[in-house]
C-alpha cells in the first residue's frame, strides 16, 4: 500500500531532483529529509505542509494518509495528534478528524486533552470540528455524571440546532436533562438558550416556565455576586432583563399586549438601573433598541395602525428587525382588516428574499429565522386572499408551505393546508399541481 514517503520518492524521480535540491526547495534540512524518506524519522505536520507545497499539491491532500499511518496503524502520540486536529479543522477536513478520533478514543485515550481542544475550537468558531470532539468525549463519558459530560451535551445542543424542527426537538430533549449537571456558572446561559429553543418550537408554556426559572436564578446569583466570580456570558442583571423580555414574548403570543408592554417596561428599567455601572456595555444598547421596537410592535398588535410609520422608522435601518416587523404588521392588518399595501411595496425586496442567508439573522437563531419566514408568507397569503388578489396569494401560500415542509413544522404545514382548502376554488390548475407536488413530498418523507 502506498504511503506518504513513496509519494515523495516518486516526486523526486519524476522531476529528476537530487535530495539536496529538493531539500532546498522544501526548506527542510537534507539529513532530516533523508531520514523522513527512509522511514527513520516521523514527519511533523509543519514538515508535511512544506513538502506538500513544494510538490505543488493542495494543502491537506496527504492528511487522510497521515491519519492512518500515524494514529490508526501506529500508537497515537498527543504531541502529533493535537496539531493534526487543528490543521484538519482549519482546512475543514472533518471526515478525517472523525476517522482518527473514533479510533483514538476506543480505549478512552486523551479524553481530557480532546475536551480542551474542543473548547478551543468552539471559541475560535470552528464549531463543526469541535462537534466531532464533543460527541466522542460525550460517548466515552456517557455513564459518568460529570460536569464535563454536561458541558459536551450543552455544546452539542448549541452547535446542532438548525432549521429542521423535528431534529431540533430531538436535540432539545437530549440536552435538557443535563442542565442541572452543568457548572453553576453556565446554567444561566443554558436556561436562556433552552428557552430560546422552545420559543423556536413555539412551545410557549415551556418557554414561559424556563423564563421564570431564569429570573429566579438570576435574582439568586445577583445576591451572591459579591461572594464569587462567574463564567457566565453576561452580568447577572442581563439574564433578569432577558427573562422579562421572554415574558413579554409570551404575552404577545397570548395576545395580552398590555401585559407585554408592562414586561417591556420592567426589562427597560432593569437595564437603565445598571446604565451608570455598565455605560459602554453593548448589551445595554441592544435592550434599549428592543424595548423601543417592541413598544411600537405591541401597539401595532392592538390595532393602532397610526403607530406603523413610527415602528418602520425604528426598524428600517436594522436589517435583522425588518422580517419580524413585517410578520407583526401583517398579523395586525389581517386581524383588524386594514390596508398596508404601501408598506409591502416599500419592503418588497426583503419579502422576496425567501431564503435569507445567515448574515441577516443578527440576534435571531437559524431556527427562529426560518419560523418567521414561514409565518411571513402565510400571513401574506391571508392578506392577499382577503383582498381577492388570488395570484399573489397563491404564490405566498405555496412558498409558506414549501418552507414549512423544509423545516418539518407540522403545525405550520397544517395551517397552510387549511388555508389552501379555504381558497382553492380561486387558484389555477398550475397552483393545484404545485400544491400536489409539495403535499406528496410530505407523505413520501413520512413513509421513509
Amino acid at each position: 500500500m502506498s504511503n506518504i514517503r513513496s509519494y515523495i520518492e516518486n516526486h523526486l524521480k519524476d522531476n529528476g531532483y537530487k535530495l539536496q535540491q529538493f531539500s532546498e526547495i522544501v526548506d527542510i534540512n537534507v539529513g532530516t529529509l533523508s531520514a523522513i524518506i527512509r522511514g527513520t524519522r516521523l514527519i511533523s505536520m509543519n514538515q508535511l505542509d512544506l513538502i506538500t507545497s513544494a510538490m505543488g499539491l493542495e494543502q491537506g491532500c496527504f492528511y487522510d494518509m497521515y491519519g492512518v499511518e500515524y494514529f490508526i496503524d501506529s500508537a497515537p502520540h498527543w504531541r502529533r495528534l493535537e496539531p493534526f486536529i487543528y490543521r484538519c479543522a482549519e482546512l475543514d477536513k472533518l471526515d478525517i478528524i472523525q476517522q482518527v478520533i473514533t479510533h483514538v478514543t476506543d480505549d478512552h485515550s486523551y479524553i481530557d486533552e480532546l475536551f480542551e481542544v474542543a473548547e478551543d475550537l468552539y471559541n475560535k468558531g470552528m464549531k463543526q470540528a469541535a462537534l466531532i470532539l464533543y460527541e466522542c468525549v460525550s460517548e466515552c463519558e456517557k455513564y459518568q455524571h460529570s460536569e464535563r459530560l454536561a458541558m459536551c451535551q450543552y455544546r452539542i445542543f448549541l452547535i446542532s440546532m438548525g432549521s429542521d424542527q423535528k431534529e431540533n426537538r430531538r436535540i432539545i430533549s437530549k440536552f435538557e436533562p443535563f442542565i442541572e449537571r452543568l457548572d453553576q456558572d453556565y446554567q444561566l446561559d443554558a436556561i436562556k438558550d433552552l428557552a430560546n429553543a422552545y420559543w423556536g418550537l413555539h412551545e410557549w408554556n415551556k418557554m414561559k416556565d424556563l423564563s421564570q426559572e431564569l429570573e429566579r436564578r438570576a435574582n439568586l446569583a445577583m445576591k451572591q455576586t459579591k461572594k464569587r466570580g462567574s463564567k457566565s456570558q453576561y452580568p447577572f442583571f442581563v439574564y433578569k432583563a432577558y427573562a422579562n423580555l421572554l415574558f413579554s414574548n409570551y404575552c404577545d403570543y397570548a395576545k395580552n399586549y398590555k401585559e407585554a408592554l408592562k414586561y417591556t417596561d420592567i426589562y427597560e428599567k432593569i437595564i437603565e438601573n445598571e446604565a451608570k455601572v455598565y455605560a459602554d456595555y453593548e448589551v445595554l444598547h441592544k435592550f434599549r433598541e428592543w424595548a423601543k421596537f417592541n413598544k411600537c410592535l405591541y401597539k401595532v398588535m392592538m390595532g393602532r395602525k397610526e403607530v406603523i410609520p413610527e415602528y418602520i422608522a425604528y426598524i428600517e435601518h436594522s436589517e435583522e428587525e425588518i422580517l419580524p416587523a413585517m410578520v407583526k404588521i401583517l398579523q395586525s392588518a389581517n386581524r383588524y382588516q386594514y390596508d398596508i399595501d404601501e408598506v409591502l411595496i416599500r419592503f418588497k425586496a426583503q419579502i422576496d428574499a425567501k431564503f435569507s442567508d445567515a448574515r441577516s439573522q443578527g440576534r435571531y437563531t437559524v431556527q427562529s429565522w426560518y419560523y418567521r419566514r414561514v409565518v411571513l408568507f402565510y400571513e401574506l397569503a391571508f392578506y392577499y386572499f382577503n383582498k381577492k388578489w388570488f395570484e399573489l396569494g397563491a404564490v405566498s401560500l405555496l412558498t409558506s408551505l414549501e418552507l414549512s415542509i423544509f423545516v418539518k413544522d407540522d403545525v405550520l404545514i397544517s395551517k397552510c393546508v387549511n388555508l389552501y382548502g379555504q381558497f382553492k376554488e380561486h387558484l389555477t390548475n398550475q397552483d393545484h399541481d404545485k400544491y400536489k407536488i409539495l403535499v406528496d413530498n410530505i407523505y413520501i418523507e413520512a413513509s421513509l
